[in-house]
Formats: structure tokens, sequence, C-alpha cells
């Protein structure tokens, strides 16, 4: 994990284990999302109306992380498997595709060199799996929406978490987040960029993806 290059909340570059997990392709979509809201009758997000984000196959934005939170448990019961968001280390894991140590999810290329970079994300996030998957066959690790992480995120937690399986620290005031958004200036971050916010926040330009622990056995 980490990258020597980045910011100081990147470093230093550690070793990581952690154990089998698998991780959803895609972002969770509008679609999705609006049968969790019917069958809860939580209300809807912010920014449900604006018709920037009415494509069904758009990653759902404005959740905060309390509602991706529910949003897995509310699924793990539908489906009798055990959902929830991934941790950082899973999430990096993930972004990689396998490829220790490569900038992006697809490398060390630059974002601009990616087709279509300049027309792509004008209003908002694009419909999932609408562009190439990474090594794992992940989709928009790295762009589209930040994606909220199970860690609270502490500026200084590399130089102390556990060599396996780290959970985060255990308490904080911002939860952690992972991935490029479309309303930045620069659409995709890096495998190991980190970012946060408090979890009560909601905005346009974060959203979340399931994971499961293989060994749940369920």
């Amino acid at each position: 994990m980490g990258c020597e290059a980045g910011r100081d909340d990147e470093k230093p570059v550690h070793s990581v284990w952690v154990d089998a997990f698998e991780m959803a392709v895609c972002q969770v979509t509008r679609d999705e999302y609006a049968r969790f809201l019917a069958a809860t009758n939580r209300p809807p997000p912010p920014f449900w109306e604006d018709l920037n984000f009415q494509h069904p196959q758009q990653p759902v934005v404005g959740a905060s992380w309390f509602d991706a939170v529910a949003y897995c448990e509310w699924l793990s019961q539908l489906a009798g498997r055990a959902y929830r968001l991934p941790t950082e280390a899973e999430w990096e894991r993930a972004a990689r595709g396998g490829v220790e140590g490569g900038l992006y999810p697809w490398g060390d290329a630059p974002p601009e060199t990616l087709p279509d970079y300049p027309v792509r994300w004008h209003t908002g996030p694009e419909p999932v799996g609408s562009q190439t998957a990474n090594p794992y066959g992940l989709f928009h690790m790295g762009d589209n929406v930040h994606e909220w992480c199970a860690d609270w995120y502490d500026a200084s937690y590399y130089g102390r978490s556990p060599r396996r399986n780290p959970p985060g620290p255990p308490d904080g005031v911002r939860r952690a987040s992972r991935g490029g958004a479309w309303r930045h200036h620069i659409k995709v971050s890096r495998c190991a960029a980190r970012s946060s916010i408090p979890p009560e926040f909601k905005y346009a330009d974060y959203g979340f993806r399931l994971t499961r622990s293989i060994s749940a056995g369920i």
C-alpha cells in the first residue's frame, strides 16, 4: 500500500496481507438503490431529482456513509450473504488489479492518455461498465465517483497499521474514501491516493461499491 511519490498520508509504502474477498464489478447504481428506497421507505438522497443523475445505470450519488452501510445491511438480509463496504486495504488491492506498484488501475500512463478523456464526465458520472475494466474485471476503479470505505480516516495510520487485514483506526471524525470523481479537474485518482469526509456528508460525487468476505462461508 502507498506511494512514495504521493501525499504524506500515502507513506510509508508498506506490504499488507488481506484475506480473500469478492468485490462488486461496478459501483452501486441508481436503479439498484431505487429498489432499496422502495423496500425500506428511506428518503432519497440529495440530487435524486437532478437530471444529471437520472440514468438508471449511473452510480447512485449523494448517499452518506450511513446510507451506504444501511444498503449493505438491507441487501445482506435480502440475499442471505454478508455484504459490506471495503476496507482501504481491500480497495487498493482490487484497484491495482494484481500489478504491484502501478500508479493507476491500468498501469502508469497518465489519465490524459485514456480514450476520449477530454469529453468524459462533463455533467455527472458515466453509466457503470461503460469503459474498460482493470485486470481483475472491475470497472471505474479510480474514476466516476469517490467510493466510501469502511475505515475511519487517519493521515498517519500507515505508520502503525497492522500487516494483516488492517481495519483502519478505531475511531475518528472522517470516513475514508477512494477513487477519483467526475467533478474534479483531474477525474481519475491513483490507486494509492486517499480521501475522506465526515460520514454524514452527502455529495454529488460520492457513491459506493460492495464487498464480501469469502471466508464468511455464505
